[in-house]
């Protein structure tokens, strides 16, 4: 990890102006391509941004990671944390602007999930010199992507100081309102064995596709749970999501795999999500291994700087439960409750027509300047 207050670093990076429009620099985020693996050039000219136009930040460089900090000696701090990586392009950059059924829209790739959000971040880190806590900020890569690459995962165990707090903020769409907690997730390969044969002498044979349909009727008329915590409500999803068999039209498979997906509300651990399963495939003949799991993270929202923040945001703010799993989970891991808060409706991320209203983009960031400043009331 590399310290300094100096100059920008060497190099040709792409500008950003923080204290431009958060529309203008949204677009300009957009702009700087940084599919996951890529993200070099943005974070570049991230932390030249922070340091030219924040001298009261003390900014570090992890990698394609670039952390700002403020001491100013505040009885609380604040984590704010939003990742730099998008899933790969579609054709919608560069980005565009739209009007539609009267509203105002940045189209492009990251718009939504989270350069909106990291636009926010960037903005607010300029322009909170004398803020009520002490702030963090982390600008980091490979969120999109499997979580051992994800660098907060590196983080986490090289210097878990970046990533503790009072509370902690993710910049993650939510249309700008507040979604406490994540749920949290799991992937399972179930296999069935059975004997190849010649197509035409099944009788020889033992056919695994075949032994898939037990399981797949008891996912079929699984009834997923509903958990309600802190008045937030959890809806648990258990699904297959990939199935494979067979190697030719006239061999009877001796192997054949169904990959599942379990998201499970946060009062939940890995340990009784992957025993819940396994119970409700007992007695089917097959084979269970878990491949992927994390812990999902609790709302988050009874901590004096989470009531706060969300009395500094109005009583108009939507409050819901975070129905995927995101990186406060990271947070909540090591202690620091965490919400996620971004312009931009979650149900966009990932798809062709990514895009985020003007409106929303500006609602977010009023509302964390009144939050970090509170004369910006």
């Amino acid at each position: 990890m590399t310290s300094s207050s100096s100059s920008a670093p060497a190099g040709s990076a792409p500008s950003l102006d923080p204290r431009a429009d958060i529309v203008e620099l949204t677009a300009a985020i957009v702009d700087i391509e940084s599919v996951s693996g890529n993200e070099k050039a943005l974070a570049d000219a991230v932390e030249q941004a922070l340091r030219t136009h924040a001298p009261h930040l003390t900014v570090l460089r992890d990698g394609d990671t670039v952390i700002a900090r403020t001491d100013l000696g505040r009885e609380e701090r604040v984590v704010l944390a939003g990742h730099l990586d998008t899933v790969p392009v579609a054709d919608n950059l560069p980005s565009s602007r739209r009007v539609r059924e009267g509203r105002e829209e940045l189209v492009g790739r990251g718009s939504c999930d989270m350069k909106g959000g990291v636009a926010m971040l960037l903005a607010v880190a300029v322009e909170a010199t004398e803020p009520a806590r002490d702030l963090t900020f982390l600008f980091y890569d490979h969120e999109e992507v499997a979580a051992a690459d994800n660098s907060l995962t590196r983080i986490t165990r090289t210097h878990p100081e970046h990533l503790r707090g009072d509370f902690a903020i993710l910049g993650e769409p939510t249309s700008a309102g507040v979604e406490g907690g994540c749920k949290g997730t799991m992937k399972l390969e179930v296999t069935a064995h059975g004997t190849a044969a010649h197509s035409a002498r099944d009788w020889v044979g033992d056919n695994a596709i075949h032994h898939l349909a037990p399981v797949l009727q008891r996912l079929d008329a699984y009834e997923a749970r509903r958990a309600v915590i802190d008045g937030l409500e959890y809806r648990e999803c258990l699904n297959a999501v990939a199935i494979g068999g067979g190697i030719a039209g006239n061999v009877i498979p001796d192997r054949a795999s169904l990959t599942l997906n379990y998201r499970f509300a946060p009062d939940t651990s890995p340990a009784q999500a992957e025993a819940h399963v396994r119970e409700l495939l007992e007695g089917c003949d097959v084979d269970i291994v878990v491949t992927d799991s994390a812990a999902g993270a609790l709302p988050g929202l009874d901590t004096p700087a989470a009531r706060e923040f969300l009395a500094a945001l109005g009583d108009g703010v939507g409050v819901a439960a975070k129905q995927g799993w995101t990186d406060v989970a990271r947070f909540a891991e090591l202690g620091t409750p965490a919400v996620n808060f971004g312009p931009g409706d979650p149900l966009l991320a990932h798809t062709d027509d990514e895009h985020v209203p003007f409106e929303d983009l500006r609602a977010a960031l009023d509302g964390l300047r009144r939050w970090l400043e509170p004369s910006a009331r």
